[in-house]
């Protein structure tokens, strides 16, 4: 098994159970109990559990780890979000094709990207085409066809990934759930980190859009690591140590200025 996958599996585990020691996990990940002490000693730096004497305990109670449902989430830092997405569609040229992924601040994105038309897009989530369907300068708009997941009113499985995967675009626009402190992209669900992850790969450029919240946040499940991203638009420069890490591994961060969102 894969690091990132065992790390993935023990996270489900201690937030299933409240409380898992090690001798349980390094049998059922078939792993070293030194193995398991290290990834636990990881994860509990990551914020992801706590480790104690001979196991490790949630942080948190299981439910807390999930995401608040997206009309609550597109309320949160709307101004903040505003900003980012208003400089962040500036940084594309009509005709340009982007992926789009679902998110409070790519919904946000799509509104402005609909003043700057035409452009080619592809996403996953209905919000979004809502979003560019209005403009008098659209371009084509593509949806990805897939299982419905009303709460965020996003289409996921691995009907999506399939289609993605046929797809050479010139952009990605991503949102993300955090962004950990060595500067990993990461989401709270699999799906969608699933989704997330084929728009990266199949994109010349990626840039992600996060307010400053998702800043030295941790999820459940890594997307990518900042090596992946060409670009992150944001409303305040990150900590030191993230900063460090998105410089070292190229990151131009874009700092989206106080302005008015009016066209």
């Amino acid at each position: 098994m894969k690091p990132a996958d065992r790390h993935r599996r023990i996270v489900e585990l201690v937030h299933a159970q409240e409380r898992v020691s090690v001798d349980e996990l390094a049998d059922l990940l078939d792993a070293s109990h030194e193995t398991v002490r290290r990834d636990l000693s990881l994860l509990s730096e990551q914020g992801l559990l706590r480790k104690i004497h001979g196991g490790a305990t949630a942080m948190q109670p299981a439910q807390s780890v999930r995401e608040s449902p997206l009309a609550e989430r597109r309320a949160n830092a709307r101004d903040e979000k505003m900003r980012i997405a208003l400089a962040a569609a500036a940084l594309f040229n009509p005709g340009d094709s982007i992926l789009i992924n679902c998110g409070t601040t790519t919904i946000y994105f799509a509104e402005q990207l609909a003043r700057r038309g035409p452009f080619t897009v592809i996403t996953n989530s209905t919000l979004v085409a809502h979003e560019l369907w209005g403009s008098e300068q659209r371009g084509p708009i593509h949806l990805l066809g897939g299982s419905y997941f009303g709460e965020a009113c996003e289409l996921l499985g691995p009907q999506v990934v399939e289609q993605i995967k046929q797809i050479s675009a010139d952009h990605a626009v991503i949102g993300v759930s955090g962004i950990g402190e060595t500067g990993a992209m990461m989401d709270f669900n699999a799906d969608e980190a699933f989704v997330t992850r084929a728009m990266i790969e199949l994109a010349r450029q990626v840039t992600v859009v996060a307010d400053s919240s998702k800043l030295q946040r941790n999820a459940l499940f890594q997307v990518c690591g900042p090596e992946k991203i060409d670009r992150l638009v944001t409303d305040r420069m990150p900590g030191p140590i993230l900063e460090s890490a998105l410089r070292a591994a190229g990151v131009d961060v874009v700092v989206a200025e106080f302005a008015s969102t009016e066209a």
